[in-house]
């Protein structure tokens, strides 16, 4: 199975994920993506800031499989949802 490197950039600053993780094909990268961005927006007090942020997700030789935006995951409701008080 390929493995994915999980990279989170925050302006100019780049945290690298060194080890990554295997998965079977870009599509389940591209939902640890999402299901990472979810737990980090839930577990940081900084949401402002993460918003901003983006996850880059990588393959073993480096290159770029996604770029995945922290703001992309936020659901904005539509004028057609019902609003329940």
């Amino acid at each position: 199975m390929p493995r994915y490197f999980f990279h989170t950039q925050i302006g100019d600053d780049l945290i690298s994920d060194p080890t990554g993780v295997e998965l079977r094909d870009p599509d389940a990268a591209w939902d640890r993506a999402r299901d990472t961005i979810r737990a980090a927006l839930r577990e940081q007090g900084d949401q402002a800031r993460l918003l901003t942020a983006c996850l880059i997700v990588a393959d073993a030789a480096g290159d770029i499989v996604l770029e995945f935006p922290f703001s992309e995951v936020v659901a904005i409701p539509t004028t057609d949802d019902p609003i329940l008080h």
